[in-house]
C-alpha cells in the first residue's frame, strides 16, 4: 500500500516524545514468584512457595524510594505483579508506602480462590489505581486448562464483578498464541458483558513456560491486529484495546487512522500516547530478587537494585541506552519508517535470534521505499512508502 507523502512530518518533529531516557512510564515489580496457579504460559515459571531470595520488606521499601527518586513532573507508575502479589504478607504495607511516596499503583493478582471480595475491597481502600486479571479462554474449560487449576474462570469472573462494584478500573489480559487464536473473538464477546476498562492482548514470547507454546504466525497476527484496529475505531466497542509485545499494532493503526486524521491528531489518541514505549524504553522490570530487565519478557539483566539504584541502571546501562535508540535497530526494523513509534518487540527479537536489536519476526511489514531501506533515516510515516 502506497503512503500519501503529502502529510506533515509531525512524528519526526516530535521524535523526542517517543524516547524515555530519564525515566520510564511504567515500572513492573515482580513482588514474588509464588502463585497457587500453574499457568502453561507463565513467564515467571511461578511456584507454590516463596523464594528465600525475594526482596525483604526493607529492600522492597528501598526499591519504592528508588522509583520515587526518578523525579520529574510525575514519577513512573508502579505495577505490582508476580507470581501472585497476594502471596506477600507485607503487600498492603508496601502499597501504603508507595502511596505515601506519591506513586500510583496497579496490581495483577492471580485469579485464584484467594482473590475474594474482601481482598478487592482492601485493595480499593489501599488506593490502587487499577487491577489487571487474566482471561485466556471464553469458557471455564478453556481458561482453566491454561491456568492449570479448575475454578480459575469462576474466581476471575467473580473478582471482576467485585472490582466493578467498587469502581476500580479493570484491565483484562489475554494471551495470543496458536492455542488461543481461534478463541479470541469469543473472549471479546464474553468481555463485552464485563465492566472492563481495557483489554490487553499479550502476544506470546517464547520465555519461561511459554517456550512450550506456539506463536501465531506473522500473517495470523496481522489479521488479528487489523481486526483489533477495527474494534478500536468502532464506537460500540465498550473498552480500550492495547497490545503487549506486538508493537506493530501501532503501524497498523496509523496506516488506517491517517486516512482521516492528521499525525498530530493521531498522537492525541489513546494509542498515540503510548507510541515509542517498548522493552527498555519507557518500561523497566524488577524481578523478585532485584534484578533489572528491560521487560519481564527480555531476560537480559542490567544490574540489581540491591547494589545499584534503579534510576542509574535505567539511565546509564548500555543495554537500556541501546534499546532506546531506534537507529541502533537492525534488519528491516532498522530500515522501517515506523521504528520511532513502534520499534518492534525487542523481547521477541532476542528470543528468536539472541540479539535484542534484531528485527521482530512477528511483523510481516516490509519497507520498500529506497529512502527508507537505504538510509533508515526517514522518521515520518508520511515520508516512507511500504507494503502492508
Amino acid at each position: 500500500m502506497a503512503v500519501d507523502v503529502r502529510q506533515p512530518a509531525l512524528f519526526q518533529l516530535h521524535q523526542e516524545r517517543f524516547v524515555y531516557a530519564q525515566a520510564p512510564r511504567l515500572v513492573y515489580w515482580e513482588a514474588t514468584q509464588s502463585c497457587a496457579l500453574a499457568c502453561v504460559h507463565c513467564r515467571a515459571g511461578a511456584i507454590l512457595r516463596r523464594s528465600s531470595w525475594e526482596l525483604t520488606t526493607q529492600e522492597a521499601q528501598a526499591l519504592l524510594r528508588q522509583i520515587a527518586d526518578f523525579g520529574g513532573d510525575a514519577p513512573p507508575h508502579l505495577v505490582i505483579t508476580g507470581g501472585d502479589p497476594l502471596q506477600r504478607p507485607d503487600l498492603f504495607d508496601l502499597i501504603a508506602e508507595a502511596r505515601r511516596l506519591g506513586l500510583s499503583v496497579s496490581i495483577t493478582p492471580a485469579g485464584s480462590a484467594a482473590l475474594t471480595e474482601t481482598i478487592v475491597n482492601a485493595l480499593h481502600e489501599a488506593g490502587v489505581s487499577s487491577i489487571a486479571l487474566s482471561l485466556d479462554g471464553s469458557t471455564d474449560s478453556r481458561h482453566d486448562a491454561f491456568r492449570g487449576v479448575a475454578g480459575s474462570f469462576a474466581w476471575t469472573k467473580a473478582a471482576a464483578q467485585a472490582i466493578a462494584t467498587r469502581g476500580i478500573p479493570l484491565q483484562i489480559n489475554t494471551l495470543v498464541s496458536a492455542q488461543t487464536l481461534d478463541d479470541i473473538p469469543a473472549i471479546y464477546d464474553e468481555l463485552r458483558s464485563w465492566s472492563v476498562t481495557r483489554w490487553a492482548l499479550f502476544f506470546l514470547i517464547a520465555a519461561g513456560r511459554g517456550a512450550r507454546l506456539v506463536e501465531a504466525t506473522p500473517a495470523q497476527s496481522e489479521q488479528l491486529l487489523n481486526w483489533l484496529g477495527e474494534l478500536t475505531r468502532n464506537p460500540t466497542t465498550p473498552f480500550l484495546i492495547k497490545t503487549t509485545e506486538a508493537h506493530h499494532y501501532r503501524r497498523i493503526l496509523v496506516q488506517k487512522l491517517r486516512r482521516r486524521l492528521s499525525e498530530e491528531a493521531i498522537l492525541a489518541t489513546s494509542a498515540g500516547r503510548g507510541f515509542g514505549v517498548r522493552d527498555g524504553n519507557g518500561i523497566v522490570f524488577v524481578s523478585h530478587i532485584g534484578q533489572v530487565f528491560p521487560s519481564g519478557f527480555l531476560p537480559l539483566s542490567a544490574g540489581n537494585v540491591r547494589k545499584t539504584p534503579l534510576p542509574r541502571i535505567y539511565r546509564e546501562s548500555p543495554l537500556f541506552q541501546a534499546l532506546r535508540d531506534p537507529d541502533r535497530l537492525q534488519g528491516k526494523c532498522g530500515a522501517c519508517a515506523f521504528r520511532i513509534i513502534c520499534g518492534g518487540s525487542r523481547a521477541r527479537a532476542y528470543a528468536a535470534t539472541g540479539d535484542p536489536l534484531d528485527s521482530d519476526p512477528l511483523c510481516p511489514y516490509q519497507p520498500r521505499d529506497e529512502k527508507c531501506s537505504a538510509t533508515g533515516k526517514a522518521m515520518s510515516i508520511a515520508s516512507c512508502k511500504g507494503v502492508s
